[in-house]
């Protein structure tokens, strides 16, 4: 009879990542089975898919040259046969709710990372078997009970634990050990080790650093030099050192926001500023549901050629209001961009969140008898709209057909910019 006490540390954790597969396309195969089993499928972010970016596909898909990140135009030279899927992601967070709520009746230690991912602590969870028995269970119930492929790392820590979740996929199961470091990870490429971006690893080759074993092996004291205090953590982080642990408590977000694929490259100033409009309303929506404020606007701008660039600005006082979002997102674009350049992506982000309760909010000196009545108004809105949809009180400036208008239904608007509320 097998002793479980064996298969946990004296000392230490025990941390699984769960990482879903394809997640979006495998819950549409989910619904529908017989229309998108085995098929080529793909979602794509724009509501004209022949002309949107592939937010994911399907491992068919995959296999048949088609990328995550890639236009659908190129997707379909690649794959003709390829079917195309709106987004909705009112399913997708039924799916997530389904499969989180599994992965805490094995603990209380779940940490939502993203909607289709999260690390859980089991170092106390001996009651249900060793490591390997839960993670072969819990894998086992998600296929089952949800029709979902999943990919399980099991690890001393979180960032081997989303190290040897990627290793096998799909529905795979990797243990990754402190002693099995050396051998598995030291001969790959610094970009792939978690935590680290294509900037980073290039500078670290240019220090001649190109391996993780290299990296593993650098004097801390040249990293410090080169990265600050960051570097500490990427001479621990090659040797498969983590310290942080899994958070189970559900905070409040620390950002609320939107992005939105345009449906051609946006050149005139007028239409930009319409779907910052239209984000900015629906981030102040949320803002409001949440009953937070924001203290700092961010706005992303993406270029054809994919590259992106993000600026912000932080207000003298706390606001929930569309307005003031709104006018600052307006001032950050025409700040930073040069008329007449081509804009294929926006998003408006909303940062240093408090409850409103806690707030004080700071009122103009010019309009302070305006205020009471601008917040009775937008209270009657949020009313109207919670009651009636998104569309029920609109300004003239969000009547559109661009992608940005779309983003007040909730089965296609996206969370990329924040986890979700499981």
């Amino acid at each position: 009879m097998t002793n479980t006490n064996e298969h946990y540390p004296a000392k230490g954790r025990v941390i699984l990542h769960l990482d879903m597969n394809a997640f979006y396309c495998s819950v549409h195969e989910a619904e529908e089975p017989d229309k998108y089993k085995n098929k080529p499928t793909a979602v794509a972010g724009s509501v004209e898919l022949r002309k949107g970016i592939i937010v994911t596909c399907s491992y068919t898909a995959r296999r048949l040259g088609v990328k995550t990140g890639m236009t659908v135009r190129e997707g379909l030279r690649r794959c003709p046969e390829l079917i195309l899927i709106q987004p909705d992601f009112e399913l997708y967070r039924k799916y997530s709710r389904g499969f989180m709520t599994l992965a805490r009746s094995y603990t209380d230690l779940v940490e939502a990372v993203s909607i289709d991912e999260c690390y859980m602590d089991i170092t106390g969870s001996k009651i249900f078997g060793t490591p390997l028995e839960i993670a072969s269970v819990l894998q086992e119930r998600i296929r089952t009970e949800w029709q979902l492929p999943c990919s399980i790392g099991i690890a001393p820590n979180k960032l081997l634990a989303k190290m040897a979740s990627d290793m096998k996929k799909p529905n795979g199961m990797t243990v990754l050990r402190l002693r099995d470091v050396p051998e598995l990870l030291w001969d790959k490429p610094c970009g792939v080790l978690f935590g680290i971006g294509k900037k980073t690893a290039d500078k670290l080759a240019r220090l001649n650093i190109r391996t993780i074993g290299q990296l593993a092996d650098t004097d801390e004291r040249l990293l410090i030099k080169q990265f600050g205090i960051v570097g500490t953590w990427m001479k621990g982080a090659a040797n498969g050192i983590d310290h942080s642990p899994v958070n189970g408590e559900r905070e409040v977000n620390k950002s609320i926001g939107h992005t939105t694929t345009l449906p051609k490259d946006f050149i005139v100033k007028e239409d930009i500023h319409r779907v910052l409009l239209n984000l900015s309303d629906q981030t102040a929506r949320r803002l409001r549901r949440q009953k937070l404020m924001a203290l700092t606007v961010q706005i992303t701008v993406r270029r054809p050629d994919m590259s992106t660039i993000t600026r912000s600005n932080t207000f003298r006082s706390p606001t929930h209001a569309m307005e003031d979002i709104f006018q600052e997102a307006c001032r950050l674009f025409d700040k930073h961009w040069t008329e007449g350049e081509p804009v294929r992506l926006l998003g408006v982000t909303l940062q240093n969140l408090s409850p409103e309760g806690d707030t004080a909010v700071q009122l103009d000196l010019f309009n302070y008898e305006e205020q009471p009545r601008k917040e009775a108004l937008t209270k009657t809105m949020d009313l109207l709209r919670d009651k009636f949809g998104e569309d029920a009180v609109l300004t003239a400036g969000m009547l559109s057909d661009d992608p940005s208008a779309l983003i007040r239904n909730k089965r296609l608007r996206g969370t990329s910019l924040q986890k979700e509320d499981f």
